[in-house]
């Protein structure tokens, strides 16, 4: 039987294991059948966000292949404007809103309200923390 999941990531993109662990649950879920329709960043885990995120060449790209998850398998990446904005992750939209020079959100991640977090937990047949 297939489920519907949304994850709902916490962890920085390299200060934990929390997100590498959140991508690596992602893909077996798509491997095992499941549909995963959303990935939520909340708290510190806005950094997946960051276009500005850089590792060294001998690192795995966790921004990279969040990207390439969204884009293969239709997965919505979210980030919590709120949480983002008090980290420095900013959309060009959220950039022009407050008057700001620069914006850094990679591409393929949006930043959304609580509110679509809310939903995912009353339309999804499991939402996993991390």
């Amino acid at each position: 039987m297939s489920l519907s999941y949304t994850l709902l990531v916490n962890g920085s993109v390299y200060g934990s294991q929390s997100a590498r662990n959140a991508y690596g649950f992602a893909c077996a879920l798509i491997e095992k059948g499941h549909k995963l329709n959303s990935v939520f960043f909340y708290q510190d885990g806005v950094s997946n966000g960051s276009n500005l995120v850089v590792p060294a060449n001998d690192e795995f790209n966790l921004t990279s292949a969040w990207q390439q998850l969204a884009t293969e398998h239709g997965v919505k990446l979210e980030t919590c404007v709120a949480a983002a904005l008090r980290r420095g992750i900013v959309s060009s939209q959220e950039a022009q809103q407050h008057e700001l020079s620069a914006h850094n959100l990679a591409s393929g991640f949006d930043q959304i309200g609580l509110g679509s977090l809310a939903e995912a937990m009353l339309t999804q047949d499991r939402v996993v923390q991390f």
